[in-house]
C-alpha cells in the first residue's frame, strides 16, 4: 500500500462520519455505516456513516443562507476561487488517482491519464466560459439577464466519481449558485477529498456542501426539498425517473444524464485496421463503465470475419490484472453489483444464441479475488437481442452487421437511448450525413480529442439537459426580460 492510499484512508476515518455543510466538517445525524470496498480485491478497505433528511435540511439551510451574496458576487471572484479550485486538483492529482483506483478499480494509468485530468479540464472549461459569458443582452429596448437560478443539488455516479463532480460544481459556481453534492456512496472517497478542495481553495462558507448517503434517502431529499431549485443527476434510469417524479411537486428544474447504448457505425470504406482496434478500447474504457461507451459495432456484412478477426486479437493483447499496476490496461469491475450484472447479461448473449468470438462467462485465470470480469466480444447479434438494447455497463462490446448505410443508421437508432455515438468512414461527407441522422446528443467522427465544450447530454431515454462548456453553463441560469431597460 502507497503512502498515497494509506493517508487517504487515515483521513477518510477522521471524515467518516461528517458532512461538509456550512464551511465546516460537522457529524451526520444518521447512523448506518456505508463499506467502501476494493473491487481489485473485494475486500473492504473504508467506511462513511450515511446522511439523512435532517442533514439534507441543515445543508439546504446554509446553501440557501449563502446564495444572495454568492449570486451578486462579481464574476472576477468566481474566476479566482475556480481557478485556485483548478490549481489544487492538478497539485493532488496523484493522491486523487490513486484514491480513484482504491475506490472504484480505475486503473493508476487511466486515473493519471483520464480521470484527474479531465476533472480539471471541466473546471477550466468553466473558467474559460466565466471570464467572456455576457448576462446581460440587449433586443431593442428590452434587456435579457440570465441569473443564477439558486440551491443546485448534484447527483453523481460511482463510474466517474471526480469527472463527473466537476462537470456539474464547476459550472454551478461560475454561474453563481450554490450547491449541495451527493456523491455515489460507493465510491465517496474522492469526493470527500474534492470538498476539502474547495474548502481549501476558500469557498465562502455554505456555497459548497457535500451530504454522503443513499440514493433513497440523501437522494430523494434533496429532490423533494423545497429550498431547493434545480437538481442535476447523473445516473441509471431508474434513478434518474425517481428523482424527477419527487421533484415534480416543487416544480424544480431538473437536469439527467442518464444511460446509454451508444452506436459505432463503421462505413464501408473505413479502415478496419487502424478502427477496429479503436473501437474496442473505446467501448472498453473505463473498464466498459461509461454512459457514452460505443458498444455496439455496426459493420458492413460482407467485412464481418474481418472485423471479428481484428477484435479478438485486440482483446487477445489487453493486459488485465492489477489496476495498481502500470502495465494493466483493463482492472476489475467497480463492485460487486455491477460485477453480477455483467456475468447476467453475458450469459443473456450466449443464451440468445449470440456468436462469442472471445471472452464468456467467468473470471479471467489467475484473477478470481475481487470483481475482474473477461472482455467479451459478441458477434452475429440481433438488434433486438437484450444485449444490443440494455446497458451492460462493462467491457462488454457486440457486433451488429448491415447491408446497406441506411440500415446501419436504423440499427444505430434502433434503441432507447440517445447518448452518444461514433461514425468511421473515409468519405468525411457521408460520414457527416450519417452523424447528422443518427439520433443522439453527441457523435465522435473518425476519433476526434475530447472537446471539454463540446454540449454532452441524451436524446429520448438518456436524460435532458446538457453538460459541458457554455450549453452546461447555461442550465444554472435562469432567463429574464426586463422590458423598456434601454
Amino acid at each position: 500500500m502507497t503512502s498515497d492510499i494509506a493517508e487517504t484512508i487515515r483521513w477518510a476515518a477522521a471524515h467518516r462520519a461528517d458532512a461538509y455543510i456550512g464551511g465546516e466538517w460537522t457529524p451526520v445525524s444518521g447512523s448506518e455505516t456505508l463499506p467502501v470496498t476494493d473491487p481489485a480485491t473485494g475486500a473492504p478497505v473504508a467506511e462513511i456513516v450515511a446522511g439523512t433528511a435532517a442533514d439534507v435540511d441543515r445543508a439546504a439551510a446554509a446553501a440557501r443562507a449563502a446564495f444572495p451574496a454568492f449570486a451578486s458576487s462579481r464574476v472576477a471572484d468566481r474566476v479566482a476561487l475556480l481557478e485556485r479550485i483548478h490549481a489544487l486538483i492538478l497539485e493532488r492529482a496523484e493522491p486523487l488517482a490513486r484514491t480513484l483506483t482504491l475506490e472504484m478499480g480505475a486503473t493508476i494509468t487511466h486515473a493519471r491519464a483520464a480521470h484527474v485530468p479531465l476533472a480539471a479540464a471541466h473546471v477550466q472549461a468553466a473558467i474559460d466560459v466565466l471570464r467572456d459569458y455576457d448576462f446581460l443582452t440587449m433586443r431593442g429596448t428590452t434587456a435579457i439577464v440570465r441569473e443564477p437560478i439558486g440551491v443546485c443539488a448534484l447527483i453523481t455516479p460511482w463510474n466517474w466519481p471526480l469527472y463527473q463532480i466537476t462537470a456539474k460544481v464547476a459550472p454551478a459556481l461560475a454561474a453563481g449558485c450554490t450547491v449541495i453534492l451527493k456523491p455515489s456512496e460507493l465510491s465517496p472517497l474522492s469526493a470527500l477529498m474534492f470538498a476539502q478542495i474547495v474548502e481549501d481553495a476558500g469557498a465562502p462558507a455554505g456555497v459548497f456542501n457535500l451530504v454522503n448517503g443513499t440514493g433513497p434517502e440523501v437522494g430523494t431529499a434533496l429532490a423533494a426539498h423545497p429550498d431547493i431549485d434545480m437538481i442535476s443527476i447523473t445516473g441509471s434510469n431508474r434513478a434518474g425517473v425517481l428523482v424527477a417524479q419527487a421533484a415534480a411537486p416543487t416544480v424544480k428544474r431538473v437536469t439527467q444524464e442518464l444511460g446509454g447504448k451508444s452506436p459505432n457505425v463503421l462505413l464501408p470504406d473505413a479502415d478496419l485496421a487502424r478502427v477496429v482496434p479503436l473501437a474496442v478500447m473505446s467501448a472498453f474504457r473505463n473498464v466498459g463503465q461509461s454512459c457514452s461507451a460505443p458498444t455496439r459495432l455496426i459493420v458492413p456484412r460482407d467485412r464481418l470475419a474481418e472485423v471479428e478477426e481484428i477484435a479478438q486479437a485486440t482483446v487477445a493483447a489487453i493486459v488485465i490484472g492489477d489496476p495498481g499496476d502500470d502495465a494493466t490496461v483493463l482492472g476489475p469491475i467497480a463492485n460487486q453489483p455491477q460485477f453480477q450484472r455483467v456475468q447476467a447479461m453475458i450469459a443473456a448473449g450466449i443464451e440468445d444464441g449470440a456468436t462469442l468470438v472471445c471472452g464468456g462467462l467467468g473470471q479471467p485465470a489467475g484473477l478470481e479475488r475481487g470483481f475482474f470480469t473477461r472482455p467479451t466480444v459478441f458477434s452475429d447479434v440481433a438488434t433486438g437481442s437484450r444485449i444490443a438494447q440494455e446497458e451492460i455497463f462493462g467491457p462488454v462490446l457486440v457486433i451488429i452487421a448491415y447491408d446497406d448505410v441506411d440500415e446501419a443508421v436504423d440499427i444505430a437508432n434502433d434503441t432507447i437511448f440517445g447518448l452518444g455515438g461514433h461514425v468511421h468512414g473515409a468519405d468525411l461527407d457521408r460520414a457527416r450525413d450519417v452523424a447528422r441522422r443518427i439520433r443522439t446528443g453527441q457523435v465522435h467522427l473518425n476519433n476526434p480529442a475530447w472537446d471539454p465544450h463540446a454540449p454532452f447530454g441524451g436524446y429520448k431515454r438518456s436524460g435532458n439537459g446538457r453538460e459541458y462548456g457554455a450549453f452546461g453553463f447555461e442550465e444554472y441560469l435562469e432567463v429574464k426580460a426586463i422590458l423598456g431597460f434601454a
